[in-house]
């Protein structure tokens, strides 16, 4: 119910009014019947913009992070991440990935509709990472189609650490859902899912027309903060 009152009356039409959206593609996602939504991470914006346009519900696989915040601000945003039916996934530990692919069939299996961002984490720096083979692995045991997505100038719009979102155009680009059922009962063999995968990544960025950088943003953000790291304890001195 809460869900319905954000889309419908509390959240979507404010989200329409401020960024005035343009939605492309959206004939492509399924009237009915489970479906994956895949799609690039440039904003926390994301979690909403992309439901306030589409006709039927959709719930994302969201951090654990978003239901474990400390005081008033990680209680109210708990809060709103659960009565939002989002289901919360610990990406901490060896069977993190698991536990995300369960919770991700479970929605699959009630003929509704699944958003994921393979990339596993919002990008830093606007460009499309390479995606984990999570997706892939959901898509073949479910037999269920991909509908690639790209939000295109969220990341202007709330770049990473920026609270209050600026005044910029939004276009969410849907794509022609991908059919995987050639490869039905193959979901263990690790060349067929990161081929899946990469097929995804490579239709989002068709879509998107970001830079891609053939690496997990994930990694890349840990390289970054650690060079970052090592700078203020070892600054470079000026050349004389």
């Amino acid at each position: 119910m809460f869900y319905y009152l954000l889309k419908y009356v509390l959240l979507g039409p404010l989200l329409r009014l401020v960024f005035r959206p343009r939605i492309e593609g959206l004939e492509h996602v399924p009237s009915e019947g489970a479906a994956i939504i895949a799609g690039n991470h440039l904003s926390f914006s994301d979690h909403f913009l992309m439901p306030a346009v589409l006709k039927r519900r959709i719930t994302f696989l969201a951090k654990a992070e978003y239901f474990t915040g400390p005081g008033i601000k990680g209680r109210l945003t708990a809060s709103f991440f659960r009565s939002a039916g989002q289901i919360p996934v610990d990406r901490s530990g060896k069977d993190a990935g698991q536990a995300a692919i369960r919770e991700g069939l479970g929605v699959l299996s009630k003929d509704e509709l699944l958003g994921i961002y393979p990339e596993g984490t919002r990008s830093h720096d606007g460009r499309l990472y390479k995606g984990k083979v999570g997706v892939a692995v959901m898509a073949l045991k479910a037999g269920v189609p991909v509908i690639p997505c790209a939000m295109i100038g969220t990341f202007e719009a709330q770049p990473p650490g920026k609270v209050i979102p600026n005044i910029h155009p939004v276009v969410i680009r849907f794509g022609k859902p991908l059919d995987f059922s050639r490869y039905e009962g193959m979901e263990n063999e690790k060349a067929i899912l990161r081929a899946v995968t990469d097929e995804i990544m490579y239709a989002i960025l068709s879509l998107s027309e970001q830079e891609y950088v053939d690496q997990y943003a994930a990694a890349v953000k840990a390289e970054e903060a650690a060079a970052a790291a090592k700078e203020r304890k070892f600054p470079r001195l000026p050349l004389t």
